[in-house]
């Protein structure tokens, strides 16, 4: 359940019905928003009596039940829409943010290359991967803590704020040393030890969508990160499998507008992984931004042919230049700046 404080609340009234949930057995969550202070008792109602002891204390204004299995990650719980600021980048605000890289950092050519041409292209943050979940155990898995240096040399250089997968709870300190938003891919959705492991690390984390996950089942993941106290998550849709062979994923632009009206949490899209071909990334780029996407997250390689992973759906340095500047115009058109 949830408690709505009235407007003019003090801290002395919110701290007392804090001590009074968590003497009940609750975890509490607060949510302080621009009128109202809400805090969200998460755990189960023992006695229907709570409710009005609750409404009778100084300073409530209503107790109200939650529905829905996301108690942190719902509207419910907190009616704006959440901005998460990552050095001077803010995702969820006014501006469409870019994040692009590489799908894998190879070498300190590849990553610095890169990381100068989109950042001169107008990109907001840096991607690329240095511990890699590939199907086959032969493929290449990444430079693991080599990467993550080079992408930390490329930051220096540009300052864009990175973002990089984790894979293993017993990484996401080494990662968190370097990584200003940790990933968690696709494949580790569910993988609730490590949701739960980075929702104790104070870095905001970028949540994938599974490959065949509802979006409710997007959500409770996210609710595992949020219930450990760690509210900085952004979600990012990436495209989930279906039947249809043309695309290597079906993108659910419609999930952008659902996760808005269900959730206040960020939402990024991945053209990339969402359609596999390079040639589809721009128009489901601006489809997503037109959708009201809060952001992009594309795949950039110098040479997407040489790419050790994920050439076909990665943009050459020209291409992604070219779809930053046609961004603009449909970023403008629903009111967003780019």
């Amino acid at each position: 359940m949830i408690v709505v404080m009235t407007a003019g609340a003090t801290e002395e009234q919110v701290k007392k019905v804090e001590e009074r949930l968590r003497g009940w057995g609750f975890d509490v969550h607060l949510s302080r928003g621009v009128a109202r202070t809400i805090l969200g008792a998460v755990g189960a109602q023992k006695d229907p009596s709570m409710a009005p002891m609750l409404e009778a204390m100084e300073g409530v204004e209503k107790v109200v039940h939650i529905l829905t299995p996301y108690k942190l990650a719902g509207r419910q719980f907190k009616q704006e829409p959440t901005q998460l600021r990552i050095g001077e980048v803010v995702v969820g605000g006014p501006r469409v943010v870019v994040i692009a890289g590489p799908c894998a950092v190879e070498s300190e050519e590849q990553i610095l290359t890169t990381a100068r041409a989109v950042k001169a292209a107008g990109a907001d943050m840096l991607r690329g991967g240095a511990f890699k979940p590939r199907t086959s155990p032969y493929a290449f898995q990444g430079l693991e803590e080599e990467g993550l240096k080079l992408l930390a040399k490329a930051r220096a250089e540009t300052g864009l704020p990175i973002v990089t997968e984790v894979m293993n709870p017993r990484d996401v300190e080494l990662v968190a040393a370097y990584a200003d938003v940790i990933q968690i891919g696709a494949r580790n959705m569910q993988n609730f030890t490590l949701l739960r492991e980075v929702g104790r690390c104070k870095r905001p984390v970028l949540l994938k969508r599974g490959l065949a996950a509802t979006i409710e089942e997007w959500l409770m993941a996210a609710e595992y990160i949020l219930s450990e106290g760690n509210y900085e998550v952004i979600l990012c849709e990436r495209g989930i499998r279906t039947y249809e062979t043309a695309t290597r994923n079906t993108l659910d632009i419609s999930a952008i507008p659902v996760i808005k009206h269900q959730s206040h949490l960020p939402i990024v899209v991945d053209p990339s992984h969402g359609t596999g071909k390079r040639q589809l990334i721009l128009p489901m780029a601006r489809a997503a931004v037109a959708a009201g996407a809060d952001g992009i997250m594309v795949e950039v390689h110098p040479t997407p042919e040489k790419a050790l992973s994920d050439g076909p759906q990665s943009l050459s340095l020209e291409e992604f230049a070219e779809m930053t500047a046609a961004l603009r115009p449909v970023a403008v058109a629903v009111g967003r700046e780019r």
